[in-house]
């Protein structure tokens, strides 16, 4: 059974056995392509959610009202990405044998393969929804099949065409936006057709794997990223996208590119604390 990390996100303390949910950090950021630091974003998304209030106004609840376990960060090796996936992979397979919900807080993109290989072997039917200013379906980048840039591309080889549903993509090479065409359902710009998604995942009842790439957001407002992007959506644009994907049976997620040094106000770490804040009462409203 898993110990209490000493740190905890905010209100999160509960012991292991009765929790819902399990929040373990992956801080990884070696395929990182532009600005290196995600993988300082768990710890400071730990460290500085004691600026926040445990009550949620968008919600009308309270992370005190559930049952959600902190499980800290993984130590991962820096010098392989198969190794540093492998070990979320494992530490996913075990919450969800336990019976609980596995949310990831990364680190880079590329942490969301270890997490949903896992969910895979527990759901085979798996969709996954995909958040992120970037399309992230590159076969390689610079000969590394293993990186931030290709994650995508590598979650479409377990789970196949039109399984994965794409939202906010705004940059990404030519081949890729040709791939997204034939193979995935990708929403450009923002959150368009998300509202019928959500409706088609709800009456299906399909298992849904949710990862939200923090960059998704405009810079103006989450500046502390490894690739920024102009033109993304406001936060209370994600707030209300991120809610109502979880009225689908989402069965795993992360929030991840958090690099907090690059943002020296600290403005961004506020903001993917209040995410995740959002995001947990959502899910834990599920279940």
């Amino acid at each position: 059974m898993l110990t209490r990390n000493v740190e905890t996100f905010l209100g999160c303390d509960s012991a292991y056995r009765p929790a819902q949910v399990v929040l373990y950090g992956a801080p990884f950021d070696s395929t990182t392509s532009f600005r290196p630091g995600a993988r300082f974003g768990p710890a400071a998304m730990r460290h500085e959610s004691f600026g926040l209030e445990t009550y949620s106004p968008y919600q009308n609840a309270d992370l005190t009202d559930f049952e959600i376990f902190d499980s800290g960060d993984l130590e991962l090796c820096f010098g392989s990405a198969e190794s540093a996936l492998n070990d979320i992979e494992s530490r996913a397979a075990e919450i969800l044998r336990d019976g609980k919900f596995p949310l990831l807080l990364g680190g880079e993109h590329l942490v969301t393969l270890g997490a949903v290989r896992a969910v895979l072997r527990h759901y085979p039917d798996v969709h996954i929804v995909h958040f992120d200013a970037h399309a992230d379906l590159r076969q390689d980048y610079l000969g590394a099949t293993l990186s931030h840039a290709c994650v995508l591309r590598r979650c479409h080889e377990l789970v196949g065409d039109g399984r994965i549903h794409q939202f906010c993509i705004r940059s990404g090479d030519r081949e890729e936006f040709s791939f997204a065409a034939a193979h995935t359902d990708l929403h450009p710009f923002g959150f368009d057709g998300l509202p019928e998604l959500a409706d088609w995942l709800r009456k299906t009842d399909v298992p849904v794997y949710f990862t939200i790439d923090l960059d998704c957001l405009d810079p103006g407002v989450f500046p502390g990223t490894g690739t920024p992007e102009a033109g993304g959506v406001s936060f209370p644009q994600l707030l209300d996208a991120l809610r109502l994907v979880c009225t689908a049976r989402v069965v795993g997620a992360d929030v991840n590119e958090l690099a907090p040094m690059l943002d020296a106000s600290g403005v961004s770490t506020a903001t993917a604390c209040k995410v995740l804040r959002e995001l947990l009462l959502a899910i834990c409203n599920k279940h």
